[in-house]
C-alpha cells in the first residue's frame, strides 16, 4: 500500500489549486477582452500564421497606398494629354481652313501668328509638372524640362525613355507615368521623301510624298534609291532606281498619266501628286517629254559625340552619307560607335559596344585629323584621333517627328507667298497636305498614350478590388485566430469557477482529517 503523507497532499493539493486558479484568471481576462492569442506560448502556430497575416496586411496598405500615388499620377498625365490634344484640334481645324483657295498671303499670315501661340502653349503643356515640382513627361529625369527650343527653331527631347512603376497586387507593378519621347516624339513622320525637278520653269510639278505604308516604304523603296521619274511622252511615266533598273512597273496605273491636276501616283508605299501646267495651246508631248525628276527619302543626320574618355581632343564637326549602298546594308540602326582601333584605323561597332562585340565594318583613316569613311558616312573631324578614342553616332532617319516641328514646318508653308503663283500654291498644297497627315499622325500616338493610361486605370480598378477582398479576408482569418468564442470561453469560465470551488471544498475536508479526529 502506497502511502501519503500529510506535506505531499498539502504540496500537491496547493500547486493543483494554484494551476486552476492561474487558469480562472486567464479565461477570465480573455473574456474580458476576447483576446485568444497574446504571446507565441498562448498558440505557437497561430501565432506564425498571425506573423504572416501581418505582414501581408502590411503589404496591402502599401499597395493601397501605391494605387492612389499612380492613380494620381496617371490622373494629372491624362488631363495635360486631353489638353495637348484639344489644342492639336485647333491647329488641325486652322490647317484645314488654310486650303481654303480664297485665302491670301496676308490670311495665310494671320493663321500662322495663331499657330506660333498654340505652338507655345503646346510646349507649355508638354512641359507640365507635377504637384511637387517635378515634370511629368521627362521620364527619370523629372528635374529636367522635357522639351526645349533649339537656335535653329527646332525642338529637343532631353529626357529619357525610363518607365517608372510602382507595385500593386503581388503579381502586378504599374507604369506610373508617359514619357515625352513615346508620347511626341514617335508619330509617324509620313513626309519624309523630297522631289527635285530637272528644270524649275513649273510646267510639271511632283509633289514631295507622302507615306501611306511605312513597312513597304522601308523595305522597298529606300534600298534602290534615288529614283528617276521620267515623262517618256505627255502621258507616260517611267522610273527607274539608283542601278538603271526599270521599275515602272510598280508605279500605280503603270505610269500612265490621266489627268493633268493633282493625278495621284503610287510607288512602294508612297503617294505622289503630278500637276502639268502648259500654256494654252502649248504641245503637251513637245512640252513634257523627257521632263525628269529625282526622287529620293530625306537624307539621315547624325548627331556625333566624342567619349569624354578620349585620349585626343579631337571632336567630330560634321557626318553625311557618302555611299548610300554601303550605308543602307552596314550601318547600324540608332546608335552607333565609331572606334579607332590605332591611330590609322577605325571601326564602327552597333551601340553598346560589349566583350563580345565585333565590328560591323572597317576602313582605314586616309585624311588623319580632317575625316574618315566607315560605312558608308564620311565624318569631319577637328584634330587628330588616337588609339582607342571612341565617338557616339545617334542617327535620325526621319521616320517619326516632334509634333511642335510638325507646326514650325507648317507655319513657314503658310508665311511664304504664293499668291499669283500657281506652282508655287501647288508646292503649298503639298506642304499642307504633309502638315496635316503629319499632325494627324501626332493625334493618333496622342490617342494611343491616353488609351494606355485608360488601360492602366481599368487594371488598378481591377486590383483594387482584389485587394480589398484580400483586406477583408485577412482580417477575417486573423480574427478567427486571435479572437476568442465568447460562448465557449464563458463555459470554460464556468467550468473553472467549478472546479476551483470543489478543489477549494476537498482540500478543506481533508486536510482537517487527524488521528486526534478520531480518538
Amino acid at each position: 500500500m502506497m502511502r501519503i503523507s500529510t506535506a505531499q497532499y498539502f504540496d500537491s493539493s496547493s500547486t493543483n489549486y494554484a494551476r486552476n486558479y492561474n487558469n480562472l484568471v486567464a479565461s477570465s481576462e480573455e473574456a474580458t477582452t476576447q483576446v485568444r492569442v497574446k504571446t507565441g506560448a498562448d498558440d505557437p502556430v497561430g501565432a506564425a500564421r498571425l506573423l504572416q497575416l501581418d505582414q501581408q496586411s502590411s503589404m496591402l496598405k502599401q499597395f493601397k497606398g501605391n494605387i492612389t500615388t499612380v492613380t494620381n499620377k496617371l490622373g494629372q498625365s491624362e488631363a495635360v494629354l486631353t489638353s495637348v490634344t484639344q489644342v492639336l484640334q485647333r491647329a488641325r481645324e486652322l490647317a484645314m481652313s488654310a486650303g481654303n483657295g480664297a485665302m491670301t498671303d496676308a490670311d495665310r499670315g494671320s493663321i500662322a501668328s495663331e499657330l506660333g501661340q498654340i505652338q507655345d502653349q503646346l510646349q507649355t503643356l508638354m512641359n507640365s509638372k507635377d504637384e511637387n515640382g517635378q515634370y511629368l513627361f521627362s521620364g527619370s529625369k523629372s528635374d529636367v524640362a522635357p522639351f526645349s527650343k533649339n537656335a535653329d527653331g527646332t525642338y529637343s527631347y532631353n529626357g529619357d525613355q525610363t518607365v517608372q512603376s510602382l507595385q500593386v497586387g503581388d503579381q502586378l507593378s504599374v507604369g506610373i507615368n508617359e514619357t515625352g519621347y513615346s508620347v511626341f516624339e514617335q508619330a509617324v513622320n509620313t513626309a519624309r521623301t523630297s522631289v527635285t525637278a530637272g528644270n524649275a520653269d513649273g510646267k510639271a510639278v511632283i509633289s514631295n510624298g507622302l507615306v501611306q505604308s511605312s513597312a513597304t516604304f522601308n523595305s522597298d523603296f529606300r534600298k534602290g534609291e534615288p529614283y528617276t521619274i521620267t515623262f517618256t511622252s505627255a502621258t507616260q511615266l517611267k522610273i527607274t532606281d539608283a542601278s538603271g533598273n526599270d521599275l515602272t512597273g510598280e508605279l500605280s496605273q503603270n505610269g500612265e498619266v490621266t489627268s493633268t491636276t493633282g493625278q495621284s501616283v503610287g510607288f512602294r508605299g508612297l503617294s505622289l501628286n503630278l500637276d502639268v501646267n502648259l500654256a494654252k495651246g502649248e504641245d503637251p508631248a513637245t512640252a513634257l517629254t523627257g521632263r525628269s525628276f529625282t526622287l529620293q527619302s530625306t537624307p539621315d543626320t547624325f548627331t556625333v559625340n566624342r567619349n569624354p574618355g578620349n585620349a585626343s581632343t579631337a571632336v567630330v564637326t560634321g557626318a553625311s552619307v557618302s555611299n548610300a549602298a554601303t550605308y543602307n546594308s552596314a550601318f547600324p540602326q540608332g546608335t552607333a560607335v565609331v572606334k579607332y582601333t590605332d591611330a590609322n584605323n577605325v571601326a564602327l561597332y552597333a551601340a553598346p559596344i560589349t566583350d563580345d562585340s565585333k565590328p560591323v565594318a572597317t576602313a582605314p583613316v586616309t585624311a588623319p585629323g580632317t575625316s574618315v569613311n566607315v560605312g558608308g558616312v564620311t565624318f569631319q573631324l577637328s584634330g587628330a584621333a588616337q588609339a582607342g578614342d571612341q565617338f557616339q553616332v545617334a542617327v535620325d532617319n526621319h521616320q517619326t517627328q516632334n509634333i511642335l516641328d510638325t507646326l514650325t514646318q507648317l507655319r513657314q508653308a503658310l508665311t511664304t507667298p504664293i499668291d499669283g503663283n500657281t506652282t508655287a500654291k501647288q508646292n503649298f498644297q503639298a506642304q499642307l497636305n504633309a502638315s496635316l497627315s503629319n499632325l494627324n499622325s501626332g493625334a493618333e500616338t496622342l490617342g494611343n498614350a491616353v488609351s494606355s493610361i485608360g488601360a492602366r486605370g481599368n487594371a488598378l480598378d481591377i486590383q483594387t478590388a482584389t485587394n480589398e477582398s484580400l483586406t477583408l479576408a485577412n482580417t477575417n482569418t486573423a480574427s478567427s485566430i486571435r479572437n476568442s468564442d465568447y460562448a465557449e470561453v464563458m463555459t470554460r469560465v464556468t467550468l473553472q469557477q467549478t472546479m476551483l470551488q470543489a478543489a477549494q471544498l476537498t482540500f478543506s475536508k481533508v486536510s482537517q482529517l487527524s488521528l486526534f479526529n478520531r480518538l
